[in-house]
């Protein structure tokens, strides 16, 4: 059973660990990717401890964001002159 629901909105961006973070009554951090978010993840867990949390946030968000970030990295190779 988890410890706690939480919306994606309350957790916070860690850009150290690539992570959504979350405290853990531990003292710890929950934490979950963008990439298992992506997958459909939604339980985030502490590292050190047993306790994890359900994480509440809407899928397509995440999705969508990486469609724009792959259609902005998709600049089709140029030819090369070689001498």
């Amino acid at each position: 059973m988890s410890y706690d629901d939480v919306e994606i909105e309350d957790m916070e961006w860690n850009s150290e660990l690539q992570a959504y973070t979350y405290p853990c009554p531990c003292g710890d951090l929950f934490q979950i990717t963008k990439d298992e978010l992506k997958l459909g993840e939604e339980i985030a867990r502490c590292p050190s401890c047993s306790l994890y949390i359900t994480v509440i946030y809407n899928l397509d968000d995440f999705l969508a964001d990486s469609k724009t970030t792959n259609n902005n990295n998709n600049t089709p190779n140029q030819p090369i002159a070689v001498a």
